[in-house]
């Protein structure tokens, strides 16, 4: 069975997802949409329409939205109106109240619904989720995430935490298979937006394991990480090269009194696995096809991409407040 998938929004990312939709098996791009036009020229023979009711009416199964987040909502609705499955970019919406609309009009009609949160389907993280599922490193105490870089003038209507934020709000619950207990957070304004570039964000998960999360578009570089700690060592992913690194703890006595008298942890070996580098984007489209019909369910689904949404609100509020906040009440 081929399905007929439309695009709507053809920005930096849309531009992305054109490509990839038209590389993949048991899909058909047969419609694309945007106000603005074509801007990176990707349409080519393909359809183009200027209204989303018009790529409704061309006729579609799926479709992917890529428009910017203040429009997630409307363009959202609209496809679940008509019938149609939807992948939604990340963040789900602009804020909660319409995240929620989507939600239940999406599940009111028994439509697949997934949210593009892409990390979890890159290589590194993949391989770093299957590895704390078995055990690798015993008892996980601390994930942290670094995702750092210059600010992409193509974001205009969210700040920081929840563009690039709910990646890591995501993927830390992901790899941990636990819910937020706690949030407690700084932000900073410096870019003369009304939206913040960086926060500092810690915080609990319920099953103990603490966070880190240390994001900003205020860095000349970029920077991608995220750091699993445990007891018999550590896992390092970066995501920008899908590189997966194991530090283990050393297992060595040493001699000198003064230090292992501290019952601490010492160098190890370290090892970089070798990994089949797909492209996240690909992974992502192909789970959220085969969601569609019913032979996998690997996507992020809107349901929790809306408690992504939840944690990065709250962790804006943390900072607002200036205390730590219990987001346990409240759960999608």
């Amino acid at each position: 069975m081929t399905l007929r998938f439309g695009l709507i929004g053809l920005g930096m990312m849309g531009r992305h997802h054109a490509r990839v939709l038209r590389e993949i098996d048991g899909i058909e791009l047969v419609g694309l949409c945007d106000a603005m036009g074509d801007p990176h020229g990707v349409a080519g023979d393909t359809p183009l329409f200027s209204q989303v009711e018009e790529l409704i009416a061309h006729g579609i199964d799926a479709a992917v939205v890529a428009v910017p987040t203040i429009y997630h909502e409307p363009v959202g609705l609209a496809l679940a109106e008509a019938g149609v499955h939807t992948l939604i970019e990340k963040p789900v919406a602009h804020d909660l109240e319409a995240a929620t609309r989507l939600v239940q009009l999406f599940e009111a009609n028994g439509l697949v619904a997934a949210v593009g949160h892409v990390e979890r389907f890159n290589p590194a993280l993949m391989s770093l989720r299957q590895r704390l599922a078995e055990g690798q490193l015993g008892d996980v105490y601390q994930i942290q995430t670094r995702r750092q870089g210059p600010f992409p003038a193509r974001i205009a209507d969210v700040g920081v935490v929840k563009d690039l934020g709910s990646h890591d709000i995501d993927l830390t619950a992901w790899l941990a298979q636990s819910p937020y207990e706690t949030v407690a957070a700084h932000t900073a304004f410096r870019s003369g937006r009304e939206h913040e570039d960086m926060i500092s964000m810690t915080g609990r998960l319920e099953n103990g394991i603490i966070v880190n999360h240390l994001v900003n578009w205020l860095s000349p570089f970029k920077e991608r990480l995220t750091i699993v700690t445990g007891e018999k060592g550590a896992l390092v992913a970066d995501t920008i090269t899908a590189d997966l690194t194991f530090y283990e703890n050393g297992t060595f006595q040493g001699e000198w009194d003064a230090i292992t008298a501290f019952r601490g942890v010492s160098e190890g070996t370290v090892t970089r696995y070798a990994l089949e580098k797909r492209e996240p984007l690909k992974s992502e489209h192909e789970a959220f096809r085969d969601a569609i019909l019913g032979t996998r369910a690997e996507t992020v689904t809107l349901r929790e991409g809306l408690e992504t949404l939840r944690i990065a609100e709250a962790a804006i509020e943390s900072a607002k407040l200036s205390t730590s906040l219990d987001v346990r009440e409240g759960r999608a």
